[in-house]
């Protein structure tokens, strides 16, 4: 096992986990791990939609996807950023939780897909609260208790270069070289 941080990155839908998780990586020289339901909708043919209303059915996509992420993580240093990353490698990582209002994490959602923001806003609140159910059924995690992470990052009112530059500033303060 390598001596280098193993860094998970968590937040809802909006919140900048990708762009966060691969900012942190680079600027670490570490691995970024963000396999999701984006990806394996894809790999699989599928729209994302189509694959979150199976994941709702059938627990074997999210048991496979979370398994698939913790594997990854095993080999060394790394940032995981994922919905249930810090809850996946709790007690294990340097865990991050990035938080921003739903009004915020909507009007992001509708610049990158071209939605309305107030379809923006209806999916947004929508998928909050299908993942909380998912996670609370399939784990007994409830993902919107995040207090034992290492930082929460305000990425509402810091932009993607603040909030990548806050994490590893509080990184390198636990691990210093």
């Amino acid at each position: 096992m390598s001596n280098e941080p193993r860094i998970a990155i968590s937040g809802k839908s909006g919140c900048g986990n990708t762009t966060a998780s691969r900012l942190v990586a680079q600027l670490l020289g570490l691995r970024v791990i963000n396999y999701t339901f984006k990806d394996m909708a894809k790999d699989r043919g599928l729209s994302f939609d189509a694959l979150c209303v199976l994941a709702e059915k059938d627990t074997q996509y999210d048991l496979y996807l979370d398994r698939r992420q913790v594997e990854l993580t095993r080999e060394g240093g790394c940032v995981l950023g994922s919905r249930l990353a810090i809850w996946l490698l709790k007690g294990s990582a340097f865990c991050v939780y990035l938080k921003a209002s739903p009004e915020v994490r909507a009007g992001r959602i509708a610049l990158r897909e071209g939605f309305p923001l107030e379809t923006a806003m209806e999916r947004t609140k929508a998928r909050d609260q299908r993942d909380h159910d998912r996670y609370w059924k399939l784990y007994g995690w409830d993902v919107d208790e995040y207090g034992f992470v290492d930082l929460v990052v305000d990425a509402e009112r810091l932009d993607q270069v603040g909030v990548a530059s806050t994490i590893v500033d509080a990184v390198r303060k636990s691990f210093p070289h």
